[in-house]
């Protein structure tokens, strides 16, 4: 790529996150473009979906995911906190734009989304949390990874369309949490 194509990718991604967190990945195209100082033509060269833009933001995100599972397996304390903890890692991960949880949540399962990927990164997050939790044999059998990313995510969601306070997210996250420890 020349310096100038990648110095043009560069800004619309950056751009794109900073109106997405604005306004959700439904924000116009055309805005990405003008604040990014390209013609759209430029834009749609670099990206030819919306969905290629999304993922391309979400690019360095995905660094955050292992960070933040890390951080909720570094839990001292009984395997209530470590799941809370996760948990609440999980929503702040989704919820980093707005209409960010129901983006993911939706597409979560779906082979043929083009942000499966990222998907798989999150739900492959969440695995490594539950195989400990059923090491530790707290984790009901019949829990999956696919099904535990839905329901946080469905929270997320709620709390993410509801402008909900994170004293807010928590009781739910406890309720979800004691359902899915023995």
């Amino acid at each position: 790529m020349r310096a100038d194509a990648k110095r043009n990718y560069d800004r619309i991604v950056e751009v794109a996150r900073e109106v997405f967190r604005e306004q959700g990945y439904d924000a116009s195209l055309d805005l990405v473009a003008k604040r990014a100082g390209v013609g759209p033509g430029t834009l749609y060269r670099h990206f030819p979906s919306r969905d290629a833009l999304v993922d391309a933001v979400m690019q360095s995100w995905v660094a955050t995911v292992e960070e933040a599972v890390g951080r909720a397996l570094a839990v001292r304390g009984d395997d209530r906190a470590l799941l809370l903890t996760w948990f609440e890692e999980y929503v702040a991960l989704i919820s980093v734009h707005k209409g960010g949880p129901a983006k993911l949540t939706g597409a979560m399962g779906d082979e043929r989304s083009p942000i499966r990927t990222k998907c798989e990164v999150l739900r492959s997050a969440v695995d490594r949390v539950l195989e400990e939790l059923r090491a530790a044999g707290a984790l009901r059998e019949d829990v999956t990874a696919l099904q535990v990313a839905r329901l946080v995510g469905g929270v997320a969601t709620v709390a993410d369309q509801g402008g909900l306070e994170p004293a807010e997210v928590r009781p739910m996250l406890e309720v979800l949490a004691d359902g899915l420890l023995r």
